[in-house]
């Protein structure tokens, strides 16, 4: 791929593509230098080029080793819903464009080349989406294994790896489902949806610790789809176990009738805060961890490029230690993370039922 920093803009007046500035050139062709090892990677350049790793990608990579682009998908309302087996395929049609690093990679947005404007809807396949089917599959893969085990011997004591998923699930119907939700026909539906809830997310930051793995939660767009599936699950049962009248006059938190105009926007407020605070909490958590790994290992080679190869090797001992130490704890974070996430969940439930559940309890 070239390493240009060009938008493939296609003029509606005379249809040919405008070439980058010389300086445009020679900036990239710097950087381009810099990443193959024929220049000097500045030392303000170091914690960029790694927290860049953070993001959401266009293509699949381990490490700094590219391996794959991935499918682009799109709508418009002026020339319809297209597909392409990549962004440089794409590219190469010239019915849409899209911003090209000094690296090849591409960049959202993607416009429409006629008139350089952004496409109605964008459904590409990124990075983070891949590694949430990997999470999918994962969980899919050994519950369907330990099930079919437990099909094939249904009186054998369970053991191993199958003993343990079903403490996992005991655990969370028992300590979290049960006595959070209020309500023991609530619980018994919603027990599968806490159950997958919490192994998603739990799947998901494992991975993300994998050398080379990337973190889905660490999105503000996974975090926030599952807030808003939270969201109408709570809602939804809610009205389910209390009925629409109830649900509406719970809105009223207890308060006379003539207090509504101010507690009924508070109520809904308070709504749409739950499954935002939800949204920031599993993103900020699982992005701060590895922001400070990543800026930890980033001060060798900081050190290294401003003071020296001596002052690098000074400091690498330090910061490995560090590093180790925060790895570990980044374990405990994707744990923590799963249980607090399901657990307000569920305790958003048992408060959205309130008083109006059934007067049955789990013990």
């Amino acid at each position: 791929m070239a390493g240009n920093n060009i938008y493939y803009n296609q003029s509606t007046e005379h249809g040919n593509n405008p070439s980058p500035t010389t300086n445009q050139v020679q900036a990239n062709q710097h950087v381009v230098n810099s990443a193959h090892g024929h220049g000097q990677l500045a030392p303000g350049d170091v914690f960029p080029t790694l927290l860049s790793s953070l993001g959401n990608h266009r293509h699949i990579s381990f490490f700094n080793a590219d391996i794959s682009e991935l499918p682009v998908i799109i709508y418009d309302s002026k020339v319809g819903f297209h597909t392409y087996a990549s962004s440089s395929s794409m590219v190469n049609q010239k019915l849409f464009t899209m911003h090209q690093d000094a690296y090849g990679h591409f960049h959202p947005p993607i416009r429409r080349a006629s008139d350089n404007q952004p496409v109605s809807m964008d459904l590409s396949v990124t990075s983070l989406v891949v590694f949430e089917w990997i999470a999918i599959i994962v969980v899919l893969f050994l519950f369907g294994w330990v099930g079919r085990k437990y099909k094939k011997n249904p009186t054998k004591a369970p053991s191993g790896f199958q003993n343990a998923l079903e403490f996992l699930v005991v655990f969370l119907r028992n300590d979290i489902v049960y006595p959070n939700v209020g309500s023991v026909k609530s619980a018994k539906t919603l027990l599968p949806y806490f159950i997958g809830l919490f192994c998603f997310i739990f799947t998901c930051n494992l991975i993300g610790l994998i050398p080379g793995g990337h973190t889905a939660t660490g999105a503000l767009a996974v975090t926030g789809a599952l807030a808003i599936i939270a969201y109408f699950v709570i809602n939804i049962t809610a009205i389910k176990e209390a009925g629409i009248g109830n649900w509406l006059k719970h809105l009223l938190g207890g308060a006379p009738i003539w207090l509504c105009p101010i507690m009924i926007p508070i109520e809904i407020i308070s709504m749409f805060v739950k499954p935002f605070a939800l949204t920031i909490r599993l993103f900020a958590n699982m992005t701060a961890g590895h922001v400070v790994l990543l800026s930890l290992i980033g001060l060798i080679f900081f050190f290294k490029l401003s003071n020296g190869m001596g002052v690098g090797l000074a400091i690498t001992p330090i910061s490995v230690g560090f590093s180790i130490f925060m790895y570990l704890l980044e374990l405990l974070v994707a744990l923590l993370q799963a249980y607090i996430f399901t657990t307000l969940t569920a305790v958003f439930v048992g408060l959205a039922i309130g008083e109006h559940a059934h007067e049955e309890h789990a013990h």
